[in-house]
């Protein structure tokens, strides 16, 4: 979702908030995945202090929405979509852009066309780790 705005009112007639993906990103690995701070810093690759900003941002947005019915719109900011490595049963490896798999995994290697492929998934990852709205920071 990009937009929210409060039940009953039009979006031509409404106050929005605008909040940065990387504000989004914030509040999701922090407040939704519980990861502390610096750790959040890592993933998202700023410093520590840059991540405490951005998550201060983030809150004071939404706060601000929330207790003044304002919408919020999620978009524009500083981020890199990432990309998904993918490995076939004969050992390619091959990277797939964010923005293709959108459109779902891909359905065979593209050197040998076998259609036994699986994920890489990043260190400390885990097979469950990945999500689909996860993705603009490497």
């Amino acid at each position: 979702m990009t937009q929210f705005r409060p039940v009953g009112t039009q979006a031509t007639k409404i106050e929005e908030v605008r909040l940065l993906v990387e504000e989004a990103e914030a509040i999701r690995l922090n407040d939704l995945e519980g990861l502390d701070q610096e750790d959040c810093a890592q993933r998202m690759n700023v410093s520590r202090s840059t991540f405490s900003r951005i998550l201060d941002s983030a809150r004071h947005k939404i706060a601000d929405a929330l207790l003044n019915g304002k919408g919020i719109r999620i978009e524009g900011g500083n981020y890199e979509m990432a990309v998904r490595r993918f490995r076939c049963v004969s050992g390619h490896e091959w990277d797939v852009p964010f923005e293709r798999l959108i459109a779902g995994p891909p359905e065979a290697c593209p050197k040998c066309d076998t259609p036994s492929v699986m994920p890489l998934f990043p260190p400390g990852m885990g097979r469950g780790g990945w999500r689909h709205g996860r993705g603009p920071y490497r």
